[in-house]
């Protein structure tokens, strides 16, 4: 009897499963497993936030197989000397999975595969989480995009909507024993901080496509405009069933242009597509340039003379307490939902890497522990663009005013209040900048701002006026 082994990785769908739609063609009976091993992703292991995410996919992955005949096997890590015993166990000839791009993964793959190859296992990859492999697209020099707009331009253009794969009805599943329970991958927290986690997501396939229904329903329409208003529900909050593979960008660009539904507005329809091609930029960078992972993309940033670490203003950032409002509703979000606003992302990694001139690592590395799309494509390229230190980054010396910007996208203050319990009852002209009533701090017990937004910003300038005069 023929028998294929399903490595389930961050692919935890059904519809537009190339792998296992390959899998399913091509044997009698497949064995669906998930190999938890997170330190083989250091050093960006998934964080806290991510983990919590994991479980409950895992746990909806396995229940819609089991509606179908079959079951998510679980086991631990390491990756290969799991799929070592899963062949001998099941006698399966042949392993099929859907490739990841981050660099230390690409390394674990590469080997993995040239050691299934070696003892006579074939070894099938399927792209299933971006629209064109990375390595697909390039310029006229034959090197890889170093700017966003010329890079969509092209990729735009080929884009073409076609049909997802359909979900299978039934799986002839293959048995198979030792496999260890979801629990027994602690996953979970033991704290019970995630309860704002709960009440704001579904984690799964049912609930990305649940998501991309409502979507398309009540938000797309209002995208072009709405977007950047971070108190309105205009946004598609896809990014983490992006991330763990519960739905991918394909499936999305049918639903925009396929006619799966009611035609969209151009304008909304082609600012969202964009925000995918911005997606597809990110893993595309990381894929050419693995190292701006940990470094600076543009090396004359090498030279940049960043604060010293200041522990104190970390802490105050993260919790939400740094006196500038928008920036602490933005953190304290966070903190509750596991997700940020696009638009207040900006804003809070401006104030960190630029008012208090902090290394964009540090947070970096705390956005990869507390948002459930962490994802480091996304990631590393959202905090050097903000930073300044990326490919196509805003330039450095552009440094957000947070008073202006929530001004200008919070105008009456829903967001702020709604995160800032403190600031609720704050009178619409202060609820940016109540600094300006220093009684009023003292009594709602809200900070005053951690440093003077006006002279961090010629600080920030200055340092960055002196690695141009270093680098001539």
């Amino acid at each position: 009897m023929s028998i294929g082994l399903v490595w389930f990785r961050r692919d935890l769908r059904l519809h537009d499963n190339p792998a296992l739609s390959a899998a399913l063609r091509a044997h009698e009976q497949v064995l669906c497993a998930y190999i938890h091993a997170p330190d083989e992703e250091a050093p960006w292991a998934p964080g806290a936030a991510s983990r919590w995410w994991l479980h409950h996919s895992l746990a909806a992955l396995d229940a819609q197989l089991r509606q179908r005949g079959a079951a998510l096997h679980l086991r631990g890590g390491p990756t290969q000397r799991e799929l070592d015993a899963l062949l001998r166990a099941t006698g399966a000839e042949a392993v099929y999975w859907n490739r990841l791009y981050e660099p230390a993964i690409v390394a674990r793959d590469t080997r993995i595969k040239q050691h299934l190859l070696a003892r006579g296992v074939h070894a099938h990859s399927f792209n299933a989480s971006l629209l064109e492999e990375p390595w697909q697209t390039l310029n006229t020099q034959d090197t890889p995009y170093k700017v966003f707009t010329p890079y969509w331009r092209r990729r735009r253009a080929a884009l073409e909507p076609r049909p997802p794969l359909s979900a299978p009805r039934r799986i002839a599943a293959r048995e198979c024993p030792d496999g260890v329970a979801l629990e027994a991958l602690r996953l979970l927290p033991t704290i019970a901080w995630d309860e704002g986690l709960h009440s704001s997501w579904t984690p799964g396939e049912a609930g990305a496509r649940a998501r991309l229904r409502q979507f398309l329903a009540s938000g797309v329409q209002h995208y072009a405009q709405g977007r950047d208003v971070p108190a309105h529900d205009y946004t598609s909050q896809l990014s983490p069933h992006l991330h763990f593979g519960e739905i991918g960008p394909r499936q999305i660009v049918w639903a925009l242009l396929g006619g799966a539904h009611e035609p969209l507005p151009e304008q909304a329809r082609e600012t969202f597509l964009r925000e995918l091609g911005w997606r597809e930029f990110a893993h595309y960078l990381l894929y050419h340039f693995p190292r701006s992972a940990e470094h600076n993309f543009d090396e004359r940033f090498d030279a940049f003379t960043w604060a010293r670490r200041n522990a104190a203003l970390l802490r105050r950032w993260q919790r939400g307490r740094t006196g500038i409002p928008i920036v602490d509703a933005g953190m304290r979000q966070l903190w509750h939902t596991g997700w940020m606003h696009n638009r207040v992302r900006m804003l809070v990694a401006s104030w960190l890497t630029k008012n208090l001139r902090q290394h964009w690592l540090e947070g970096a590395r705390r956005f990869w522990d507390t948002l459930v799309d962490a994802d480091l494509a996304n990631n590393t390229l959202g905090w050097q663009w903000t930073a300044g230190t990326s490919a196509d980054a805003a330039p450095y010396f552009r440094i957000f005013n947070p008073v202006t910007q929530g001004e200008r996208f919070d105008a009456d203050g829903a967001y702020v209040r709604r995160w800032v319990a403190e600031l609720a009852d704050v009178p619409a002209p202060l609820v940016h900048q109540p600094w300006r009533d220093p009684a009023l701090l003292r009594r709602v017990k809200y900070p005053a701002p951690m440093v003077e937004p006006g002279a961090s910003r010629g600080a920030a300038l200055a340092a960055f006026q002196k690695m141009r005069t270093a680098a001539g």
